[in-house]
């Protein structure tokens, strides 16, 4: 694996529906050797987790990474808190955006960048029933549109 390649652990495909996600960052993710571990193994989900600020940190909540098989004594609690790691500049940059009426910072992916565990990090506003609804009407008509396309092309 080289430095620059990358492997998807965990995917918060809820966000995209939920939620309008206006920016995207990357943060690093500070945990104990066990949780890398159990991290490589893919043992990690972020469907229930948000991120928040406290004194000038931002922390992930209800990240849920699996207790290492063979940690024993070593693991640690699954659903902790976790710590990202920013330069100074993006966090408060971020802290000011969700200061802001609807936003809020959701973990997006859980991936390896060479040695190291990636959070994309999305600022998000949340969507109204009559959003998802029209973003699913689109997802339809996309469907659709490919089937009768592929169809007419298959008859040809």
């Amino acid at each position: 694996m080289g430095k620059d390649s990358i492997k998807l652990v965990a995917n918060n495909k809820k966000a995209y529906h939920d939620y309008f996600v206006d920016e995207t960052y990357e943060a690093g993710l500070e945990l104990y050797g066990t949780e890398v571990k159990s991290i490589r193994q893919g043992h990690c989900s972020v469907k229930e987790a948000f991120i928040r600020a406290d004194k000038g940190q931002l922390y992930v909540e209800g990240m849920h990474v699996n207790p290492y098989e063979k940690g024993n004594i070593f693991n640690k609690d699954p659903l902790r808190t976790r710590k990202l790691l920013m330069h100074r500049s993006e966090i408060n940059k971020l802290m000011g955006k969700t200061a802001e009426k609807g936003f809020t910072l959701i973990p997006l992916e859980v991936y390896f960048k060479g040695p190291l565990v990636k959070v994309k990090v999305g600022l998000c506003r949340g969507k109204k029933l009559y959003d998802k609804r029209e973003d699913m009407a689109r997802k339809d008509q996309k469907r659709e549109l490919e089937r009768n396309f592929k169809s007419a092309n298959i008859s040809v």
